[in-house]
């Protein structure tokens, strides 16, 4: 792309607008404030972890998981499962529960792991898990101390869909139907969890307060209180950082520099495991020849925006992943050729199938990195013919449009997005599969190819982790050639923290984790 088209791109994005919420009150020593929210870590409002599908760096100081990954994001380890097995054929997972109690003192049993996998399992409940646990048939509790979970076939994400369920207590909410529970006033007024800090309140679009759990299995917190901060965006965020009222927030890429080299601070960064695509919506019959689908892929400069925007820090991508042990040799790089696109467009007969008409692009990235980056591809597609026109709206918003099982595809002819493509390569399943097309499961594109069906199920039916990978290439293979999405890179992410802060694990862990963060050892020095 032309220099002037990028700088015009990059004007088109340039304003930033909001500004910092109200402080808590009376803020402590011991107290640890965080933008925990800003990001993609989560949105304002998510209370609830059976319905999050971000947002677990806040939610797991308070709720916890039976297991979870470690601060690598490199094995699964227990949390409030002292220890787990899987049988050989991969079809059995048998969880020895810890000795833990809810934080109104009740103990945590085996009834309360049952009752949540339960509510997890249905879909009734608002769970965004219940596609990911289709394959379980059955959970029993034979004792106290006991989960056994089967499933009906091997499924190789099972313990990866399980460090998302985040344990809930029987007691509190049996007596509340499902079909009620998504938005309950209980998960932002009396939640219980068994994590290190519990919830002592919610200041309505300013703050959650959770106090120290002075009982916690771990040792009492060295923290008194922990806050999760709301802002109106990240520049707000990072304002009120630079001013000591919160000590961590999330950053993008473009805010780095900022902070390397100033000792007040930490950068934190590492990869995302996040693919951003452009997601063609296959209801929409403009994107049914896959030629106009390569088309777009040949007209986006990845690189130009990957070294300009991104400064480096992202990798393209051309099928979901980017680990070299999942990249078949052979695939097609879709290097930057705007004349290629052109013909193809030509050849494809877009002239008719749509010309210049406007092209909904929606989006839940609001940062203004996201909106420099758009900018940047509506004017890469304008040269080629493709007139998309970006509209970004908050998560909830974007989730109500695309998961209706009735959707308005003129809403969103075309989405940019993120999906989840490790630490377990078959994360990706959900927003591809045609078995998870809303409202069974997250597959918002409404994708259906019979090739990339078969390659996902077989990789997650996999019993043999050696030969696993392979079977990952060939989902790779096939999203490269039939082009579900057009796959754009994998970032990395950051945060920042005040050096006065110890003890602190963040991770940029996709949809903020979980993941053994250890909030009950931060600390805050001087």
């Amino acid at each position: 792309m032309k220099l002037r088209m990028m700088a015009s791109a990059l004007a088109l994005s340039a304003a930033l607008i909001g500004g910092v919420t109200s402080a808590p009150v009376a803020a402590q020593a011991a107290t640890l404030s965080g933008g925990f929210d800003v990001g993609p870590g989560g949105f304002q409002g998510n209370f609830n972890p059976l319905a999050a599908t971000a947002g677990f760096t806040w939610l797991s100081v308070y709720f916890e998981p039976l297991v979870t990954y470690d601060e690598k994001l490199q094995k699964v380890v227990g949390v409030l499962a002292d220890s787990y097995e899987v049988s050989p054929d991969q079809m059995t997972y048998t969880f020895k529960l810890a000795d833990a109690k809810w934080h109104d003192g009740k103990p945590f049993t085996s009834k309360d792991a049952k009752f949540t996998m339960g509510l997890a399992m249905d879909a009734k409940s608002g769970s965004v898990l219940a596609a990911r646990l289709k394959a379980v048939s059955s959970v029993e509790a034979p004792d106290d101390r006991t989960l056994i979970v089967k499933l009906s076939a091997p499924s190789a994400s099972t313990l990866d869909t399980m460090t998302k369920v985040m344990m809930l207590p029987e007691h509190a909410l049996s007596s509340i139907p499902a079909d009620q529970l998504a938005k309950n006033a209980w998960w932002s007024t009396s939640p219980i969890g068994t994590g290190p800090f519990k919830f002592t309140k919610y200041v309505t679009d300013q703050y959650v307060e959770l106090g120290a759990n002075t009982d916690y299995r771990g040792g009492k917190p060295a923290l008194e209180r922990v806050i999760n901060r709301y802002f109106a965006n990240p520049a707000a965020a990072i304002a009120a950082l630079r001013a000591g009222e919160i000590q961590f927030t999330y950053v993008d890429s473009n805010d780095v520099s900022t902070f390397k080299g100033d000792e007040a601070f930490k950068v934190l960064e590492g990869d995302s495991f996040v693919v951003n695509y452009l997601g063609f919506n296959h209801e929409s019959p403009i994107w049914k020849d896959p030629r106009v689908r390569k088309a777009v892929m040949y007209a986006i400069n990845r690189d130009a925006i990957i070294k300009s925007l991104y400064a480096g820090a992202a990798k393209p991508a051309n099928c979901a992943y980017v680990a070299d042990q999942l990249i078949p040799q052979g695939i097609d790089p879709y290097a930057y050729d705007p004349e290629k696109a052109k013909q193809l467009l030509d050849e494809a007969g877009w002239s008719q199938i749509n010309g210049d008409k406007p092209i909904t692009l929606l989006t839940y990235y609001t940062t203004p990195l996201a909106t420099n980056v758009l900018a940047a591809v509506q004017a890469m597609l304008s040269q080629v013919g493709i007139n998309v026109v970006p509209r970004a709206v908050d998560t909830p918003t974007y989730n109500s449009i695309v998961l209706n099982p009735k959707p308005d595809v003129a809403q969103f002819q075309l989405v940019y997005a993120g999906l989840q493509n490790g630490p377990d390569a078959g994360s990706i399943n959900v927003g591809l599969n045609e078995k998870q097309i809303p409202p069974a499961g997250p597959n918002v594109v409404r994708a259906r190819m019979p090739e990339l069906n078969k390659a996902l199920d077989t990789a997650l039916a996999e019993p043999d982790a050696a030969k696993r990978d392979g079977r990952y290439q060939d989902v790779c293979k096939v999203m490269n050639t039939d082009l579900p999405w057009a796959t754009l890179w994998v970032a990395n992410r950051y945060g920042v923290v005040s050096s006065k802060v110890k003890d602190f694990i963040w991770t940029p862990a996709p949809g903020g984790g979980p993941y053994q963060a250890h909030p009950e050892k931060w600390s805050l020095g001087e």
